[in-house]
């Protein structure tokens, strides 16, 4: 893995460092925020962080050589989150964003708990299911939450522990969707032969119980279904997507951590990587971001 600042890196084409020397002095003082996930879906959380905040540097790792992640053991699932955290810490981030359900659900805690206090102590690791579970009962009057996610995020029962523990009073149903993140990669979400699985997991999710007014799309790909659920799912319903309660939740979290946030590099910089193809991760990963990327390989 290679450090970043050996590669192609926009600091460098847009400071025309003089000296080699002044390039380590200024990498040493940079501290990019992370943003980690499997393959795409993070890229709907960074958008929304980054345009929460802006003036924020940003590095984006996305694991599309071993994605998805969904199917995997918690016991591997930690371990290739671990190595892309520690990718993400050896290139100046303080503090790491799990943008990914799967990851946040499997791997944040024991990162958090084992491999934090140890080898990080200064470091911080955050994930996308508490504060989605810290705000979801504000968007129900029934009482009654439907989550839409894959078979990982699903079966850690995470949102149900994390739901329970902010509104114990809340009924949370959920929906696997194995087929939503191989439609939405391969591009055929909004196609008409996509129709089958998305009225199929919207139904069953409904037939668990007819008071469900929301819903939340427990994985960062689902928000690209958005127009089809918005025409399936009735008026009633809150479609909740994690984009905006993650960088909302990420302006607080800053607020109150000074420590972390003086850290921070503030030139507005965007960078993005992969452990897979950049050339396929650049003409897939567009369609998440709303913009062309140029990414390099981790």
């Amino acid at each position: 893995m290679v450090p970043f600042f050996f590669g192609h890196h926009p600091t460098f084409q847009q400071h025309n460092f003089p000296t080699i020397n002044n390039i380590f002095t200024v990498m040493q003082k940079c501290s990019p925020i992370g943003i980690f996930d499997s393959g795409y879906g993070g890229l709907t959380v960074f958008r929304s962080i980054a345009d929460q905040l802006p003036e924020y540097s940003y590095i984006y790792l996305g694991d599309n050589a071993r994605s998805p992640y969904g199917d995997h053991s918690f016991d591997t699932i930690y371990k290739y989150t671990l190595e892309c955290v520690e990718w993400l810490f050896a290139q100046g981030c303080e503090l790491v964003i799990l943008a990914c359900n799967t990851a946040s659900a499997k791997a944040l805690r024991t990162i958090q708990q084992k491999d934090l206090p140890v080898k990080y102590p200064d470091r911080r690791v955050l994930g996308v299911i508490r504060p989605t579970a810290e705000v979801i009962g504000s968007f129900t009057s029934s009482g009654h939450v439907g989550v839409m996610g894959t078979r990982g995020t699903v079966n850690s029962q995470s949102y149900l522990l994390e739901i329970n523990k902010f509104f114990p009073e809340v009924k949370v149903y959920q929906q696997t969707c194995p087929m939503w993140v191989p439609l939405i990669e391969n591009n055929e979400h909004l196609q008409s032969g996509a129709d089958f699985f998305i009225n199929e997991y919207c139904n069953r999710l409904i037939e668990q119980s007819a008071e469900i007014d929301c819903v939340l799309l427990a994985c960062t790909h689902y928000p690209l279904l958005m127009p089809k659920l918005k025409m399936i799912l009735p008026d009633y319903i809150n479609i909740l997507t994690q984009g905006e309660i993650v960088a909302k939740s990420m302006v607080d979290y800053l607020g109150r951590h000074p420590e972390i946030e003086t850290k921070l590099s503030k030139d507005g910089l965007k960078s993005f990587y992969t452990s897979g193809d950049p050339l396929a991760f650049d003409a897939q990963a567009s369609i998440f971001f709303g913009e062309e990327l140029n990414s390099g390989k981790m």
